[in-house]
């Protein structure tokens, strides 16, 4: 697993630092494929695997052009892991069976290949999606991503996870947390490094209600990412289901400026500092506005994206603050509801 991952990764790279030399004009998916597939092939030799290396790094160059950022300022983090890049039924590199185990094709360094049988610990809730993956036989992608590896008593062992990627209506018919949405009201949801607000209206634009959901300490020193992903992960749903109990039929995020399509990527920011800083920070927030977007289907409510401009910094956001005395935070997810709603 680790030298699948490890020639995965240096594919990769291969292709990043061919296509920075021989400077091609990128049009899409396909031209990737076709032109470097079999460049890629004496190092990684499994077309599935050598497919998925270049979807990866055509996601990064979509998320590059997103940014503005040169293709040369392009830095890849340490990760380890391998896909492959069509949704199939069953998924021919990363086979999942009835009992959720899975037979994961695998490449050593001398370029041959064998299949290892892994077992991965699998909730209920996932394991009543994944049957009906099984039982419709859903075309699936499938990722292995390694964590961690180390050695115990002269055995080397890893650490890792299995990702599944069905269709997002798929998921969202068999995975839903409730039965009927029959909500009349609106929210509009302002996100913050350590907090979510949430501000409930009427139809007529009146409030109706706030919340305010803590993650504090997800962006405390000290936690790891995973932890911090798996706490704001909780409150998204807190903040979904609050909102479905009280009646919130649709829901108005910020459309970010930013939403990058992977977050295996870094920039490169010289001295910037402070506008460093304010890049991470707008990144952090997109990624939670597309993890509320995610999962507000499961909870029956439609999501609606309005423009940020003059939701915290206005003559009209410091009227709201002292009309209805709420914390700037609380008074941006009430105009994010009134830009919904078009009120003036």
């Amino acid at each position: 697993m680790l030298s699948t991952a490890r020639l995965f990764r240096l594919a990769v790279l291969r292709l990043h630092d061919i296509v920075l030399q021989e400077s091609p004009r990128i049009s899409s998916e396909i031209y990737l494929k076709k032109a470097y597939r079999k460049r890629l092939w004496d190092l990684l030799p499994n077309r599935r695997y050598v497919d998925g290396a270049i979807t990866l790094l055509y996601s990064v160059y979509e998320s590059a052009q997103v940014l503005g950022v040169p293709l040369n300022e392009i830095e890849f983090r340490d990760w380890l892991l391998f896909q492959q890049s069509e949704r199939e039924y069953p998924c021919k590199n990363i086979k999942m069976y009835g009992d959720f185990s899975f037979d994961v094709k695998v490449v050593n360094f001398q370029r041959g290949v064998d299949v290892i049988s892994l077992k991965p610990t699998v909730s209920k809730r996932h394991r009543e999606l994944l049957s009906k993956v099984l039982e419709l036989r859903e075309p699936y992608v499938a990722r292995v991503k390694l964590n961690r590896f180390g050695a115990r008593k002269g055995e080397l062992w890893v650490h890792g996870e299995i990702q599944v990627s069905v269709r997002y209506r798929f998921y969202t018919e068999h995975f839903s947390k409730v039965n009927v949405n029959r909500g009349k009201l609106y929210a509009g949801v302002d996100v913050n490094v350590d907090r979510i607000n949430l501000a409930i209206v009427d139809d007529d634009g009146r409030l109706r209600d706030t919340y305010t959901f803590w993650f504090e300490e997800a962006s405390r020193k000290g936690c790891s990412r995973h932890r911090a992903r798996s706490i704001i992960g909780m409150r998204v749903h807190e903040m979904l289901s609050y909102a479905y109990h009280q009646g919130v039929k649709i829901l108005f995020l910020e459309n970010p400026e930013v939403l990058g399509k992977l977050k295996l990527l870094w920039v490169r920011s010289g001295d910037r500092g402070h506008e460093n800083y304010n890049y991470r920070v707008s990144v952090f927030r997109s990624s939670v506005i597309e993890m509320i977007a995610l999962k507000a289907p499961l909870y029956g409510i439609e999501v609606k994206y309005v423009d940020p401009k003059g939701t915290t910094s206005s003559w009209e956001h410091g009227d709201v603050m002292r009309k209805y005395r709420l914390d700037r935070h609380v008074a941006s997810a009430y105009l994010i509801a009134l830009k919904g709603l078009e009120r003036p």
